[in-house]
């Protein structure tokens, strides 16, 4: 699981150095292989990024079941077309698709958030109004009471 926030700062060749916590979480040869596409939170554009196993999961959980149309929409005409296959290279380092650094508008400076089974990319400035308008749900009864905290 892809816990924390870490910052990070990207080169000028578009790489950046996935955070050793998530690198650990990265434990096989094979788990090397990510999958990055576009995503949109709250209006804030950022990259999703899963592992290629768990990328696998997702296209077939989404061929056995039986949703929405707008939601096979999104899929087929957004957050599929949207992904790059990207390998991490022996630093650790990944190198960010020019097309998803754009569409991310991703500056110097970065925020890797785990979520899960997978993690997300932010610009560090397009990141802080996320979480302070995810912190309003904060005493939302509903929120804590659905997890039983």
């Amino acid at each position: 699981m892809f816990r924390g926030t870490f910052e990070q700062r990207i080169d000028e060749k578009g790489r950046v150095n996935v955070p050793v916590t998530f690198r650990d979480v990265l434990k096989g040869p094979d788990e090397l292989q990510l999958m990055v596409t576009n995503f949109t939170v709250r209006k804030v554009r950022c990259l999703d990024v899963y592992p290629y196993a768990a990328w696998l999961r997702l296209e077939a959980r989404l061929q056995d079941e039986d949703l929405p149309s707008n939601v096979i929409e999104f899929f087929q005409n957004y957050y599929f077309p949207g992904a790059h296959e990207c390998q991490l290279d022996r630093q650790g380092r990944l190198l960010i698709p020019p097309r998803l650094r754009d569409h991310a508008r991703l500056g110097k400076d970065l925020v890797f958030t785990g979520v899960g089974s997978k993690f997300r990319i932010w610009d560090r400035d397009a990141w802080q109004p996320v979480f302070d308008g995810a912190e309003e749900n904060v005493d939302d009864p509903n929120v804590v009471s659905t997890l039983r905290i």
